[in-house]
């Protein structure tokens, strides 16, 4: 992976209004496919070069330490609104690269 802007990967559990909204703003995000599992999600976003955003736990278990991916946003279901994810993610957008997110797994709060 490159060092440069984070590029974004949604789950399909989270609204693809966020990605939308994202996409308005300039900013590269995509929605994965409906109906497949995580470990397909985390393997093409890591190839793609893609931070997963996520609610579902089982992305921790997939991160387990010598895993290779190229980050992971974790929010907390029915805890984080559309306008949190978007909000989060425009910040990250601004202040991290790709370098910074690779392997971590970062959770998700509100940016005031």
């Amino acid at each position: 992976m490159a060092t440069g802007r984070v590029s974004f990967y949604l789950d399909e559990s989270l609204s693809p209004e966020i990605a939308t909204q994202l996409s308005m703003r300039g900013i590269d995000i995509i929605r994965g496919p409906l109906g497949v599992d995580d470990p397909f999600h985390l393997q093409r976003a890591t190839e793609m070069g893609r931070v997963v955003c996520a609610e579902d736990d089982d992305f921790l278990k997939l991160a387990a330490p010598g895993v290779d991916h190229a980050g992971i946003i974790k929010g907390i279901q029915h805890r984080h609104s559309i306008g949190d994810w978007i909000g989060f993610l425009r910040y990250v957008d601004a202040v991290a690269n790709a370098d910074e997110m690779r392997n971590k797994v970062t959770y998700l709060f509100r940016v005031e």
